[in-house]
């Protein structure tokens, strides 16, 4: 099992960049392929990102692709959502997720280990 800690939200304004990082602790050594996910209380948890073990594999939803970059660590057991040209509409709760194996995935089913998320604000 593995634990996931999320940090670096918080209130930006739009145009701004930010960097979100997620923390695994646990069982470390298993292969993981990991994504990031977004909620607005009263929606779906959303795909964002999803990153395969060796990092040389990614994909995103098409509604982050050019401003955002996931990437990944795993000397240091951590994972990495860089957002750029944030806009209002990317206010939400930001979650880690793991999946054990080497693949990522795009939907929530796919992942059993999550953070407990970080809160990203954009003010327009």
């Amino acid at each position: 099992q593995v634990q996931l800690v999320e940090s670096g939200g918080g209130l930006v304004q739009t145009g701004d960049s930010l960097r979100l990082s997620c923390t695994a602790s646990g069982r470390t050594s298993s292969r993981y392929g990991m994504g990031w996910f977004r909620q607005v209380p009263g929606q779906e948890r959303v795909f964002v990102a999803g990153i395969n073990w060796i990092g040389n594999n990614t994909t995103y939803a098409d509604f982050v692709k050019g401003r955002f970059t996931i990437s990944r660590d795993n000397a240091k057991n951590t994972l990495y959502l860089q957002m750029s040209r944030l806009k209002p509409e990317d206010t939400a709760m930001y979650y880690c997720a793991a999946r054990p194996g080497y693949y990522s995935g795009t939907s929530m089913e796919e992942y059993p280990y999550w953070g407990q998320g970080t809160q990203v604000t954009v003010s327009s």
